[in-house]
C-alpha cells in the first residue's frame, strides 16, 4: 500500500477537516513512527522522504511540530539528526522545559545501580539510563525466554516501588523516577499554544497515554494491537502518507 491509499476514508477526511484549523499542534512519536526500530537505538534514522515533509510542516504559518519521545531530549536530537523549529518532548513528558531536578537524577542513579546485576545476568540484554528513568532492553537477548523472564524479575523487584512509574514497551520495560506522560505532556503543549487542532502518532504502549488524553484530537495508531486511538495506519509507509496528505492540505 502506498501514498495516500494508506489512509482508510475516516483517517483522509479527519485530517482534510485538521487543516483548516489555527492554531495547530502536530505531534508524533519518534522510534517506530518516523524511524525504524532498531536494535542499536542510534542507528534509528529517519525514514527517507520524512524530514522534508516534517520540515515542511514546521513551515506552515500557525502549525507546531512536536517530537516526543521516551528518548532523552539531547538524545533524541542526536539520533534523529532533525533541525527546525520543532518542539522537542524527551523522556516522556519529563522534559518539557528542561532538564530534571538533582534529587530526581540521583534516584535515577541509585536505580540504574540497583538493576545493572540483574540486566548483566542475562546476555544481550541491555541497560539504558535516560535523563529521567532507566530502561531494560531484552531486545537483543541471546534467549529469548531469559529476556522475558529479566523482565518479570524487574517489574516484580525494583519496578514494584510505587515512587517509580513503570512504562512496559516492545521488548522493554522502563522504570521512571516521576509521573509523567505523554498524554499529560501533550495536553500542556496544546494548552500552552491554545491549540485548536491536534494530531498525534504513536506505535507503543507508553503512547496509548498520549491517545486517552487527547479524545478531540485525531490519534493515530501504526501497527497492530489494541488501541484508543481513533485511525491507525499499517506502517511507516502508512506515516507518510498522513504526512503527505497534511503537506498538501495545509499548502491548499
Amino acid at each position: 500500500m502506498d501514498g495516500m491509499s494508506a489512509l482508510h476514508d475516516g483517517l483522509a477526511a479527519a485530517l482534510d477537516e485538521l487543516c483548516g484549523r489555527r492554531p495547530l499542534l502536530l505531534a508524533s512519536d519518534y522510534d517506530g513512527v518516523l524511524a525504524r526500530l532498531r536494535d542499536d537505538p542510534a542507528a534509528a534514522v529517519p525514514e527517507p522522504g520524512t524530514a522534508p515533509l516534517l520540515s515542511r510542516l514546521a513551515a506552515a504559518e500557525g502549525v507546531t511540530v512536536a517530537l516526543v519521545s521516551g528518548r532523552g531530549v539531547e538524545d533524541l536530537r542526536t539520533t534523529s539528526g532533525l533541525t527546525g523549529p520543532f518542539r522537542w518532548v524527551g523522556s516522556h513528558g519529563a522534559e518539557f522545559d528542561g532538564p530534571i531536578v538533582p534529587e530526581l537524577a540521583g534516584r535515577r542513579d541509585a536505580l540504574a545501580a540497583a538493576l545493572q546485576p540483574l540486566v548483566d545476568a542475562v546476555p544481550g540484554a541491555r541497560l539504558e539510563v535516560k535523563p529521567a528513568s532507566v530502561a531494560v532492553h531484552v531486545r537483543t537477548a541471546a534467549d529469548p525466554a531469559a529476556g522475558n523472564r529479566l523482565l518479570a524479575e524487574v517489574a516484580a523487584g525494583p519496578g514494584a516501588d510505587p515512587a517509580l512509574t513503570a512504562k512496559p514497551g516492545k521488548d522493554v520495560l522502563e522504570l521512571a523516577v516521576t509521573d509523567a506522560d505523554k498524554g499529560s505532556a501533550l495536553v500542556r503543549l496544546a494548552a500552552e499554544l491554545r491549540a485548536a487542532g491536534v494530531l498525534y502518532l504513536g506505535d507503543d504502549v507508553t503512547d496509548e497515554d498520549a491517545f486517552r488524553a487527547l479524545p478531540d484530537g485525531v490519534t493515530v495508531k501504526v501497527g497492530e494491537g489494541g488501541t484508543a486511538a481513533r485511525h491507525r495506519v499499517a506502517d511507516l509507509a502508512g506515516v507518510q502518507a498522513v504526512l503527505a496528505r497534511l503537506v498538501a492540505g495545509l499548502a491548499a
